[in-house]
């Protein structure tokens, strides 16, 4: 489409004044230096310590989320599996990650500095599975071969929203028992049903895996809005049954979000994979794909997540790191030409092929630049006040400490105890092809 004409159509259309402001979110936190204690502290329990015999073989999980401090988490399991005579062993359990291969897994595990050296144990690496069950449907059940073969489990993983799905499990030990450990064999199966069914099928294939596998505990991690480890808890598989939703519900609560409800414009300066396994967080951005395992509201309203919700969603570019994967991009409502000039569909396709979450590499309403992207946004925006519109942006759904909000918005800002204005209205500083950056 000829620019000029999307120009003249929003030539009405004037961007507001913006400020900065710092979002406060708790700030307890488990120094590095701590976790080695505080994890050897919660895997002392008699329920726990009683069942590592010296001479067993324990494999330990490592799965393929940047979590805050696993080299040091893993290590500290490694150490106190060792103190107590048994031969620990790390492996790869990311369903297929790394390109489903044991060489591409090898490295991401390397990549966290979990390296043989480095922990002081082998690593074992391999995509072959062994069935060990069959859900009480009758659907196979797959682990891990090394898993399988080893005397005792431990998985390390992080409990947190997952952002396809709600459930009592979503990112957490049951699902590293299932998807991580399940190599590319068991994740595919589980996700054969589509997200719609994920909250059911990780409880039913977790609890197969949690009965039928050598499972001894689960080491869980909780990070607050920081990218901190605020909370370690050891869990036997009857506590990680029972206890996990609670834990899960607790890492909702020290998340990072959004502090303001709704805006008319949420301006999302970059997506990417190193970001989110969407792109953006829809638990940040309030954007979901229509086949979502999220329900709807009891009125029928569409599904949503977390309290923040936008009537238009831009993103203006992608992250270097994620390599032209533009996964997520079919959840904007608008975007640059920047951006989609940057999209590789060979990186972005395979991952909503295998998802079954096609929508999510569509391409949105693409224009020349930063300016005209927010101009189209409000002038779409039905209902908003076209001279003084709600607008809030972010630099990514990760990095939400401080954000960038509008002049309508200040009055909500103010009222606000966790939001502190740390600057002064200014105008967006487009510069001379009116791009932000």
């Amino acid at each position: 489409m000829n620019e000029d004409v999307v120009k003249k159509i929003c030539q009405d259309v004037s961007v507001p004044k913006m400020i900065k402001v710092r979002q406060h979110f708790v700030e307890d936190n488990i120094s590095p230096q701590d976790i080695p204690a505080v994890v050897q502290d919660c895997l002392k329990r008699d329920a726990i310590s009683s069942q590592i015999k010296p001479g067993m073989s324990i494999a330990i999980t490592c799965g393929s989320r940047g979590v805050a401090n696993i080299n040091i988490i893993i290590k500290a399991v490694v150490d106190y599996v060792k103190s107590l005579g048994a031969n620990p062993f790390v492996f790869p359990a990311m369903g297929s990650h790394g390109g489903a291969t044991a060489e591409g897994q090898l490295q991401i595990v390397n990549g966290y500095g979990v390296t043989e050296e480095a922990m002081g144990c082998p690593i074992k690496a391999s995509m072959e599975t062994k069935q060990i069950a069959t859900t009480d449907d009758g659907r196979p059940v797959f682990i891990d071969k090394y898993a399988s073969e080893a005397d005792g489990i431990i998985l390390v993983g992080r409990i947190k929203a997952h952002t396809q799905f709600v459930g009592p499990y979503e990112s957490g030990l049951m699902k590293m028992a299932v998807i991580g450990m399940g190599k590319q064999h068991g994740a595919e199966g589980v996700h054969a049903q589509g997200f719609k069914n994920m909250a059911a099928n990780i409880q039913r294939y977790g609890k197969a895996i949690l009965k039928n596998a050598p499972v001894i505990c689960g080491v869980g991690t909780i990070e607050n809005a920081y990218d901190q480890t605020y909370k370690l808890a050891a869990l036997t598989p009857e506590e990680i049954i029972q206890q996990e939703p609670e834990l899960l519900k607790e890492a909702k609560k020290v998340m990072g979000h959004i502090l303001i409800d709704n805006a008319d414009v949420l301006i999302v300066d970059q997506i990417g994979k190193n970001i989110s396994g969407d792109g953006m967080d829809p638990n940040v951005s309030g954007t979901l794909p229509k086949e979502t395992g999220v329900p709807r509201g009891a009125d029928g309203s569409d599904p949503k997540m977390g309290n923040f919700h936008a009537d238009r969603v831009i993103v203006l570019d992608l992250t270097e790191e994620t390599h032209g994967n533009g996964n997520g991009l079919g959840l904007a409502d608008i975007t640059t030409k920047r951006c989609v000039d940057k999209v590789i569909d060979e990186m972005a396709y395979p991952n909503a092929i295998t998802s079954t979450l096609v929508e999510m590499v569509k391409q949105p309403l693409c224009v020349a630049n930063d300016k005209l992207a927010i101009q189209v946004a409000v002038k779409t925006c039905v209902g908003a006040d076209k001279q003084a519109p709600r607008i809030i942006r972010i630099k990514n759904t990760m990095e939400i400490q401080e954000i960038e909000v509008s002049e309508a918005l200040l009055p909500e800002v103010k009222a606000n105890e966790n939001l502190e204005i740390i600057g002064e209205l200014a105008p967006m500083p487009f510069d001379d092809n009116d791009n932000l950056f």
